[in-house]
């Protein structure tokens, strides 16, 4: 198997790389986080130009037919740079989950705007208190002569205070553990009896808790097929868990180049500390743990385009949980590493420790995919 990326790869990693060190400096991260939206309207129109919001969809609704590899690519990019835009949201998972699961109206209406960069979309599944259990879902949708009535809370929307429209899972039958009579459902965001409180994050990006109170839906809202939502809300995760891990390799590289240069630059005892043999032993091991992360996102990557469900939620949650392991330990060296500087909010190593700690807990932390790692092997 050939895992070098392919010469337009390549030219779109360079791209990236050149747009992040001249328009996403730190200083410029830190002013974008905390403006109104937390984010550039005008960076997401550049992501546009580049096609990268059309990477993932199929080219008869103006996309490029990019694989999961190929979003692995941009993801490590926008971890270098710690990217704010709601790529995640509205490219992957919103827009995944329309691609795979969505009518051919919902596909020829909605993915060309995502991809233009004209329409934000955000995924509405969390709920209070269910933690990683995907199908512990509270919020109902009742028939009614229109087509749905829906209510319910929606909590850590990520994305979800700038999204026009909303995926909502709902329950339209079962109990709240069920995992049958499970739908999705497009809203849109400023329907009445949606409500939404945005916030900003640890790591400066921005989530939403989002409630429905009697929110009408169309029958055209409907997503993929009544009550079977599961299985497609498990596939769009488990590609964003790919991508989350390929963002992490990036943000430990970035956090790797930031200790060494500092190890070179701060002296004590009138000689750069990078020349003391147990902290060049440290620095090393943060780079063999970044090289190994980056084999288990590329197996992420290369199994999320998987038909084999079984197949596929294995490897994504061994690589969870292994890059879950090794960006807590790369991140708690470099700050330990910078000394008391290494928690600042004007040093970006701080930032990038609170970006890999989110990403860590997002869709299942490194405890929780190593047990389901764990199921997954007994039962096979």
């Amino acid at each position: 198997m050939d895992f070098n990326f392919t010469e337009e790869q390549t030219a779109v990693q360079d791209t990236l790389r050149r747009f992040i060190d001249k328009d996403y400096g730190f200083e410029q991260r830190r002013a974008l986080a905390k403006s109104a939206e937390g984010f550039s309207r005008a960076h997401w129109r550049q992501f546009a130009e580049l096609g990268l919001l059309a990477l993932p969809f199929p080219e008869e609704f103006g996309g490029m037919n990019g694989s999961a590899v190929d979003t692995m690519m941009v993801m490590e990019a926008f971890g270098r740079g710690l990217v704010l835009e709601p790529y995640l949201a509205t490219v992957i998972l919103a827009g995944g989950l329309i691609r795979d699961a969505g009518s051919q109206a919902q596909k020829e209406d909605l993915l060309p705007a995502i991809a233009g960069g004209d329409l934000l979309i955000a995924l509405a599944h969390c709920e209070p208190g269910t933690r990683y259990e995907l199908n512990h879902v509270a919020t109902v949708a009742k028939p009614d002569a229109s087509g749905w009535k829906l209510s319910g809370a929606k909590a850590v929307v990520l994305g979800g205070g700038a999204a026009d429209k909303l995926i909502v899972l709902a329950r339209t039958k079962g109990g709240a553990r069920d995992k049958d009579g499970l739908s999705l459902f497009l809203v849109n965001r400023n329907a009445p009896g949606v409500s939404v409180r945005s916030y900003p994050t640890q790591d400066g990006a921005r989530a939403a808790e989002i409630k429905f109170d009697g929110v009408s839906a169309g029958r055209e809202a409907l997503i993929g097929t009544i009550g079977a939502a599961l299985p497609v809300i498990e596939r769009a995760l488990d590609y964003g868990i790919a991508a989350l891990c390929a963002e992490a390799v990036g943000a430990m590289v970035a956090l790797n180049e930031a200790t060494l240069e500092y190890l070179k630059t701060r002296k004590q005892f009138g000689t750069p500390i990078g020349r003391f043999q147990a902290l060049q032993h440290r620095m090393v091991d943060m780079v063999i743990a970044t090289e190994q992360a980056r084999s288990m996102a590329t197996l992420a990557a290369v199994k999320a385009d998987s038909a084999d469900p079984a197949e596929r939620r294995r490897a994504v949650s061994a690589a969870k949980a292994y890059v879950g392991q090794q960006l807590r330990y790369v991140g708690q060296q470099a700050v330990q590493l910078h000394g008391a500087m290494g928690v600042v909010d004007e040093l970006n190593v701080a930032h990038y420790f609170k970006r890999l700690t989110t990403i860590n807990a997002t869709f299942g932390d490194a405890d929780h995919h190593l047990g389901l790692f764990s199921d997954m092997l007994l039962t096979a």
